[in-house]
């Protein structure tokens, strides 16, 4: 279910482990675990996976997985954030590894608040994956710079675009349209792969950028239209962060009709 290459085998069983014998407790500084978190977050990567499944297989188009814990955070021997498993980077070696012949190269978008480092890490190194993260510059987890472009035959499959604190509809479409989407198009992806956080909701209490609700409407059109145009439409949204109980629902509300061909 989660390839040794995402995650250790120790970490694995280490979370087990905890979730058993130890939980609840804290097991870093930002995550949080319950008895049944080890289980909710396989749950997630399952779901996530049935997802893949279901577009690949040509059943639907595109989909969005309404999965929680989040897991864009989450580096290969160890959780971080709220997240113990990366979901996003489960789904995108999945996908290779279960479509070989048709999935050989997958973009990853991720427009959470926060930046992804634990994807941005994982496939640093990665030529057949590009990473492309859109965040605020400074907050947690101080990840995300610029410089940061991949290494090794990675190099220039990580693009991270941190977008000063206050930043709004205005400064993420611009830099979807003027970096997103060019290195989407350049990069060519068989499949695209969405970490979809609503944390940038002007709401948001864990973050300082300033997205209206419709602003995930216009963003998630873009995604839609890109993987028309590259990949016969096949995306998946998966859930990452959002901490508003009004944000997060109108967000998801707003992307939700995009994908369905509804105004916002």
């Amino acid at each position: 279910l989660v390839p040794l290459d995402i995650h250790s085998q120790n970490y694995m069983k280490s979370l087990e482990f905890l979730a058993k014998t130890k939980a609840p407790c804290q097991i870093d500084a930002s995550t949080y675990m319950t008895p049944s978190s080890f289980e909710a977050a396989l749950a997630s990567i399952g779901a996530s996976n049935a997802l893949v499944d279901a577009v690949l297989k040509g059943k639907t188009k595109t989909g969005f997985a309404l999965v929680r814990p989040p897991g864009h955070h989450a580096v290969v021997k160890g959780p971080m954030g709220f997240c113990l498993f990366n979901t996003a980077a489960a789904a995108v070696r999945y996908a290779q590894t279960q479509y070989p012949n048709d999935i050989k190269k997958v973009l990853v978008y991720d427009f959470d608040v926060h930046h992804g480092n634990g994807t941005n890490d994982i496939f640093a190194k990665d030529p057949t994956v590009l990473f492309v993260s859109t965040h605020e510059d400074g907050s947690f987890p101080g990840t995300g710079k610029i410089s940061d472009i991949g290494q090794d035959e990675g190099e220039g499959t990580n693009i991270n675009v941190p977008l000063p604190t206050g930043a709004g509809e205005k400064s993420v479409l611009e830099a979807f349209d003027l970096v997103v989407e060019p290195a989407a198009r350049r990069f060519q992806p068989d499949f695209i792969v969405v970490s979809a956080g609503y944390d940038a909701h002007w709401r948001d209490p864990l973050a300082n950028l300033n997205f209206r609700s419709r602003t995930y409407h216009y963003l998630s059109s873009r995604l839609k239209k890109l993987s028309e145009d590259l990949c016969d439409g096949k995306i998946v949204f998966l859930l990452e962060g959002g901490y508003d109980l009004t944000g997060l629902p109108e967000g998801v509300a707003e992307s939700f009709a995009a994908l369905v061909g509804e105004k916002s």
